[in-house]
């Protein structure tokens, strides 16, 4: 039996620098133990095992293990997101919705997310210095997102403030978000299967199978309410990736020399800050052996990305920042079968955000300490100071 190592999630060092607590523990074991107050959890470490442990049918997600804020009863039957669902009930879901996210409908949508990279630097134009996660990257993914469903142009000033609060995790602007999001969704949900248009509610509403399997009205909404919190991964993912690049002048350098290489730079950005360390926890349903060590049926899994990305057993030099790597194998959207269904999205607005950027403003600077937010689950930014310098 393996020693399993312990490491304390409200650990200062661990909440500044977890890509070297996790490296020590998985050079240890395949498998540690994270512990808070009142709660312990096993965590895969090495990129073998994790990806295994995330495809194996003897580990499923448990909607109960979920963090529920506050929010009014009518709210809670839209509560239950594909997420949380597991074999048949969630591979329906997702065959379903999974044709409106494929690489080629993400390619499509690129010129309509690039107009809206370009209507928020506008906004940035004159300006010499700006923090750039408030007025860019948080905003961006919110706005996309309410072209991609069909919000109105009108509706989305709101849909902003949501979007800052989704972003910011938890907290009690947080659950009051959620009833208006909710409400917008269901508006935008009534619109679409009444006026259908060019955007995801309509497409999603025209969904129909052979056997007439279909998204009903609660499941609509659920999927906007859904698309809404996974749509603010490139917030972060912009955030992390604007700053690891000024951070990396070479890399940097390479990139705007080279703008063919933006797709490979963003899978490679992603595997290095990418900004969910942990992935959901499953539940063992039996007795598990995870590299050694035997997990007791009942507890919780995560798989830990951050150090399953940098595990030297797989990538070359891993803490290495390397926008030329093999795009190939990192686990930043998860794997298996809740593998982000909207990667491809995410994708591209990522590297149409960050090339907007950098053409822009080719005098673009770090100003001053961007200090990151102390959050075990996600690698992310309070804020990112920024001088600006525009082109010309």
């Amino acid at each position: 039996m393996t020693d399993v190592p312990e490491i304390d999630l409200t650990d200062l060092a661990v909440l500044q620098d977890p890509f070297t607590a996790y490296a020590r523990a998985r050079e240890q074991s395949p498998v540690a133990r994270l512990l808070a107050p009142g709660y312990a959890f096993w965590a895969v470490m090495r990129h073998e095992e994790a990806r295994a442990m995330l495809t194996d049918p003897r580990l499923e997600i448990n909607a109960g293990s979920f963090m529920r804020p506050d929010v009014p009863e009518h709210c809670l039957p839209y509560m239950r997101t594909m997420s949380e669902m597991n074999g048949p009930e969630h591979a329906r879901l997702r065959r379903l919705v999974a044709p409106a996210f494929t690489p080629r409908k993400a390619a499509e949508f690129g010129p309509r997310i690039e107009r809206i990279v370009d209507g928020l630097l506008d906004e940035l134009d004159g300006q010499t210095a700006v923090d750039l996660l408030a007025h860019f990257a948080r905003p961006l993914p919110i706005e996309v997102i309410c072209e991609l469903v069909g919000i109105p142009a009108a509706d989305r000033p709101r849909w902003r403030e949501f979007g800052a609060a989704v972003a910011g995790g938890h907290g009690e602007k947080f659950a009051q978000a959620i009833p208006g999001i909710l409400e917008g969704a269901k508006v935008a949900v009534a619109r679409g299967v009444a006026e259908p248009g060019d955007d995801l509610i309509s497409d999603l509403a025209r969904v129909m199978e052979e056997d007439g399997d279909r998204l009903d009205e609660v499941e609509l909404v659920t999927m906007i309410w859904q698309l809404v919190l996974a749509g603010q991964t490139p917030t972060n993912l912009i955030a992390n990736a604007v700053h690891a690049l000024l951070s990396h002048p070479a890399q940097l350098a390479a990139l705007r020399a080279d703008p063919e290489l933006m797709p490979r730079a963003v899978a490679e950005l992603m595997r290095w800050c990418g900004p969910q360390l942990l992935t959901i926890p499953r539940f063992t349903r039996e007795d598990v052996e995870i590299g050694g060590v035997l997990i007791p049926k009942g507890e919780p899994v995560t798989a830990s990305i951050a150090s399953a990305n940098r595990d030297p057993r797989v990538f070359e030099e891993p803490d290495r920042l390397d926008l030329g790597r093999e795009p190939a194998g990192h686990l930043g959207f998860a794997h298996g079968p809740h593998f982000c269904v909207g990667a491809s999205l995410a994708r591209v607005q990522t590297g149409l955000a960050l090339g907007g950027l950098l053409r822009r403003f080719p005098g673009l600077a770090l100003a001053g300490e961007s200090r990151q937010t102390p959050d075990p689950g996600t690698w992310r930014l309070t804020s990112l100071p920024m001088t600006l310098r525009p082109a010309g």
